[in-house]
């Protein structure tokens, strides 16, 4: 067994908060932090390989893996199902290994009502100002007025869900939050439920004051 427990840690933010950023670079701190690979009842497309990029089912499949509790969360979306497969996630935290999730909010409340909550480590991004937020979006010059509208609309949804996460951290120093969500990360490694062998270490050291008879 690892000397500790893995962490699901679940990053969230509206559009344009710096959630890709940071998570380019907490997985550049530490590369051993894998993305989950979702499932989906979409057709693969060109270039897209079974188990790498998603695990491709059927929707019957999909439907019983939910039903028998096998989907920590799940979502339609145009017709087709997404979601994440538990036993994955189960065995790469057994393993000391931490899975990074870059999901909304309704799906990290499905994970924090799921069997592996105790292990899992949410965290939202709030921007610095709605002004900001905007500015950002309008900046990327990819979308236009009605979908940066769009888009706003769906941030502020996103960010009137902020009170659900364990942490919060508000992006307005991207540097400064990188600094504040690598010790996050780094202190919620070192929780006594992520060490499991703690409990035989106290073990030990009763067995020792014992014999010592002090």
């Amino acid at each position: 067994m690892t000397n500790r427990r893995g962490l699901l840690i679940i990053l969230s933010s509206p559009s344009g908060a710096g959630k890709s950023t940071l998570t380019k670079r907490l997985r550049e701190w530490d590369p051993s932090i894998r993305f989950s690979v979702s499932a989906t009842t979409r057709k693969p497309r060109p270039g897209e390989e079974d188990g790498k990029d998603y695990h491709f089912m059927s929707a019957e499949d999909f439907k019983r893996d939910v039903a028998e509790g096998d989907m920590l969360e799940h979502a339609e979306v145009f017709g087709n199902f997404y979601g994440s497969p538990r036993k994955p996630v189960e065995a790469a935290i057994d393993a000391g290994e931490d899975v990074l999730f870059d999901i909304d909010w309704q799906g990290a409340a499905q994970i924090r009502n799921s069997v592996l909550a105790p292990y899992t480590l949410s965290v939202f991004l709030l921007p610095p100002s709605i002004t900001e937020l905007h500015r950002r979006l309008v900046s990327r010059g990819q979308d236009s007025e009605e979908v940066i509208a769009g888009r706003m609309k769906k941030s502020w949804d996103e960010i009137s869900r902020w009170d659900s996460y364990d942490h919060v951290l508000i992006n307005d120093d991207l540097d400064q939050t990188d600094r504040d969500l690598k010790t996050i990360v780094a202190a919620t490694r070192m929780r006594r439920i992520q060490q499991p062998m703690l409990t035989d270490h106290v073990r030990q050291l009763e067995a020792e004051y014992k014999e010592l008879n002090l």
